[in-house]
């Protein structure tokens, strides 16, 4: 669903939510200062992104395509080009408009303007055709000058972080009850459930509004591709799956020997240790190979994605999520007629992603794993509704709101650390008021968007917090 598209008025618990939000960010301004956000690059506590979120960031569209040169001049992304996977610049084959010119190369990010010169980009001719330098932070001091090898000077963006619509977050708030607990244990059961309506309202719209922007910056085809290569990362491995979906197009991964792409451009068929795989192991890596092999070349190993291979269930290791991209791609006009189907049929599209099934990663873990006792789902139910609930639904609602009672009946997903953190935070010991409202799926995205708002905005551990007393006007 694209912005072209009449995009539906907001609901009145949707409004209401925003009101909320919009008066308690007043009530914290006035109050104090607002935080800055702290440059850095790693993931402390309102620190900047990392690089890599950041490109990942900017080739979803997720900073938009119009910006003002740091001279004054206009310009537009036309093309994103592609995410380059060998040495070069970040992207290439982009068009950018400088005040309507349009001009074709490659696009640069860093995290600080003077990033260009520490990195060698200045003397190595392989940035000679970069049309944009785009860095967040500037250079202290005077003014600098991206300039080539060829000593052309390249037009320059400074991005802010904060237009990704994020603004600075505690890393987590403690599982404890907060002040706002005691308000939502006094509050009527329909006025808590309008309020839940509004931040899972809420939470959808942004999810689909991130889904829109990536889609038309690159079609909705690898929209949905890259949706569902994150979803499948789960927590700890959302980033890699994203970066990795960016840098290789759907049509590649649907090509024959697309399983063997994925695989080798994801580092996984590097390894010297696997001479003493069994034997299925052994033909399906043959398998891998004979594709791989052709493609190696085309990619910079210091490239690939950096994987997280612990605290998680052995059946969620990366390289079965892996294998579950590969299927959902290799049946790509299936999966994608089933989400955009009218009418919308959301029992079948949990179905065709629940019954995906492979011969080898049915029964392996890992590509060093032992053969399991028994298959094990590759996707399952939970996370087909997770698939529906966080990439799907929320693309189509924009356009299509009588959606909504869809999204209301998705049941309730697994739990997670964070969604307990929440729960405590927000119910205190009112645990049993708080299982009942968290059978459905929409009520747990409720309680973290809320949390998210809220709790990991708010620096004074509860105590300056206007949540509690804005909550007060909510029945009003």
């Amino acid at each position: 669903m694209l912005r072209s598209q009449v995009m539906a008025p907001p609901s009145p618990p949707l409004e209401r939510y925003r009101a909320l939000l919009a008066a308690t960010a007043t009530a914290t301004a006035t109050a104090a200062p607002a935080r800055l956000r702290e440059p850095g690059g790693g993931d402390g506590e309102g620190a900047l992104p990392g690089e890599l979120e950041l490109q990942a960031a900017w080739f979803a569209g997720g900073f938009g395509r119009e910006f003002t040169t740091t001279d004054g001049r206009r310009a537009r992304v036309v093309q994103f080009g592609h995410w380059n996977r060998s040495a070069g610049p970040d992207f290439v084959d982009a068009v950018v408009e400088i005040d309507g010119e349009a001009r074709r190369g490659a696009i640069e990010m860093d995290l600080s303007a003077r990033g260009w010169e520490a990195h060698g980009h200045a003397d190595n001719p392989a940035y000679d055709r970069v049309a944009l330098h785009l860095f967040f932070e500037p250079a202290a001091g005077a003014r600098f000058f991206t300039r080539t090898a060829s000593h052309r000077e390249v037009p320059q963006v400074l991005l802010d972080a904060r237009t990704l619509g994020d603004a600075p977050r505690l890393a987590e708030a403690e599982a404890r009850a907060g002040r706002c607990s005691a308000p939502l244990a006094g509050m009527p059961d329909s006025d808590l459930e309008s309020l839940l309506d509004g931040a899972a309202r809420q939470r959808a719209a942004r999810k689909g509004a991130a889904f829109t922007a990536y889609a038309e910056a690159h079609g909705r085809d690898r929209a949905l591709f890259a949706g569902v290569a994150e979803a499948l990362g789960y927590r700890r491995n959302r980033l890699p799956m994203r970066v990795l979906a960016g840098r290789l197009n759907l049509k590649e991964v649907r090509a024959k020997g697309g399983e063997g792409l994925l695989f080798g451009a994801a580092g996984f068929l590097d390894e010297p240790s696997y001479d003493d795989a069994p034997p299925e192991t052994r033909d399906y890596l043959r398998s891998l190979w004979e594709s791989w092999w052709k493609r190696r070349d085309d990619f910079d190993p210091s490239r690939a994605p950096h994987w997280t291979f612990s605290g998680s269930r052995p059946s969620n290791h990366p390289h079965r999520r892996l294998a579950a991209l590969a299927l959902f791609a290799a049946r790509w006009p299936e999966w994608r007629e089933l989400c955009w189907a009218q009418p919308f049929d959301a029992r079948g599209v949990r179905s065709f992603a629940a019954s995906l099934t492979h011969p080898y990663w049915d029964r392996h873990h890992t590509l060093k794993s032992k053969v399991a006792p028994r298959p094990e789902a590759l996707v399952g139910s939970a996370r087909a509704t997770d698939l529906l609930a966080n990439i799907v639904l929320p693309a189509r609602l924009a356009s299509q709101p009588e959606l909504w009672p869809v999204y209301r009946q998705l049941p309730a997903g697994l739990g997670n650390q964070k969604l307990r953190r929440a729960t405590a935070r927000l119910f205190g010991r009112d645990a049993d008021r708080a299982r009942t409202l968290l059978k459905r799926l929409y009520a747990q995205q409720a309680l973290l968007q809320i949390y998210a708002d809220f709790c990991l905005a708010d620096e004074s551990d509860c105590e300056d917090c206007p949540f509690p007393e804005q909550l007060a006007q909510w029945g009003q």
